[in-house]
């Protein structure tokens, strides 16, 4: 962590400058050598047989984060997940403004989930250079006639099912679809990793 804090003020400048690299496993600054890093966990109904996907940090997230980090920028008071239908890979230009188009995103009462906003992200506190909620994972209650595709998550800092205000800090579109059906609980846990 002392390496991180380091090149802190580095990290505006890498951005703007392109001097940074996306890899398979997270956002990498080659010069000060650290690499930022997410993955998200798909279960239902309590289950072990979770999906994995690797997020992408689109611009919008990264500027956001040095501007409150590093800036004058105001920290955002809270963080929900979504889920996605769009058969997509997220993309460094998707914002909160083009996520809900883009990627299909989930927001339907009746062929979605019934809860009224999007689920809260809770986390517990920073430790080993990590933060997450995967103790307390964001629960979607599922409505569907038949049955229905999940295909990624992201974190947004609007509440609203479909909102394009706010910040897109997140996305990742699962390496296989899931397909939950009526009367599941969607469990949705994301973990941000920080290494040098």
């Amino acid at each position: 962590m002392d390496k991180i804090q380091k090149h802190s003020g580095e990290f505006a400048g890498a951005l703007a400058a392109g001097n940074f690299e996306m890899t398979a496993d997270g956002l990498l600054f080659p010069k000060q050598g650290v690499l930022a890093s997410g993955i998200y966990y798909g279960s239902v109904n309590g289950g072990d047989d979770e999906e994995e996907g690797k997020n992408l940090l689109p611009d919008q997230s990264m500027l956001d984060m040095l501007n409150v980090y590093f800036g004058a920028g105001t920290k955002r008071p809270n963080w929900y997940l979504a889920l996605f239908a769009g058969q997509i890979n997220p993309a460094a230009n998707w914002t909160a403004a083009n996520f809900a188009a883009t990627a299909s995103e989930i927001v339907s009462g009746s062929q979605g989930y019934s809860n009224a906003t999007r689920p809260a992200f809770t986390t517990a506190p920073a430790a080993a250079n990590q933060i997450g909620n995967i103790a307390s994972k964001a629960a979607f209650n599922i409505v569907c006639t038949t049955s229905l595709n999940v295909e990624g998550a992201a974190l947004l800092s609007d509440s609203g099912k479909g909102s394009t205000g706010g910040v897109l800090a997140s996305a990742a579109r699962y390496a296989q679809p899931r397909i939950v059906y009526n009367g599941d609980v969607y469990e949705v846990g994301y973990l941000v990793s920080l290494t040098s």
